[in-house]
């Protein structure tokens, strides 16, 4: 079984949307970014929700930085996108496709980026193993939250890593215990 990642930029308040502020109110270190290189090179595939979907596709294939990420495959769960152009991508319609994808023997982990929406899902559905979270040091007060569920769904945790930079971002790794 393959294990399924869920990646974000979120705030000491659990904010999570419209994330450049993580390009503006806090100065980036070099050393921060070590958890994404090591995800990008340990992800099998890369798996969005609709809205991210409609955000990166345009982006990221031109960008240098994603060049792994562009040549793997991108599932994206959706039930109205008929064509995603973005290379190698395919639709799942149901978090039932998403837990065959789990269940399946490719290589490399799951890794959600940036879909809070499609987390939060997949969270209730029980298919989230792993949180990575760079929490900046920054209380907006509002914008769309990565916790709690809407339906209150809970999860037990267990600390794997943890880091604090020089700009005071932390690297935290948490494990779903089960």
């Amino acid at each position: 079984m393959r294990t399924l990642i869920v990646s974000e930029f979120i705030t000491l308040d659990g904010v999570i949307e419209n994330p450049e502020w993580t390009y503006t109110e806090v100065k980036a270190v070099p050393e921060m970014y070590e958890l994404k290189g090591r995800e990008q090179e340990e992800a099998g595939c890369l798996l969005l929700g609709r809205v991210s979907y409609d955000e990166f596709a345009p982006v990221w294939p031109s960008m240098e930085e994603f060049a792994e990420y562009n040549a793997m495959p991108k599932y994206v769960v959706s039930s109205t996108l008929e064509n995603p152009e973005w290379n190698n991508t395919s639709v799942l319609r149901s978090l039932d496709d998403v837990a065959a994808l789990k269940d399946g023997d490719a290589a490399g982990t799951i890794l959600v980026h940036a879909s809070g929406s499609l987390a939060k899902a997949l969270l209730a559905a029980g298919l989230v193993d792993r949180y990575h979270l760079l929490v900046f040091p920054l209380l907006l007060g509002d914008g769309k939250r990565l916790f709690p569920a809407e339906d209150g769904t809970k999860a037990n945790l267990t600390l794997a890593e943890h880091e604090t930079y020089s700009n005071g971002v932390q690297k935290q790794v948490w494990d779903v215990v089960r």
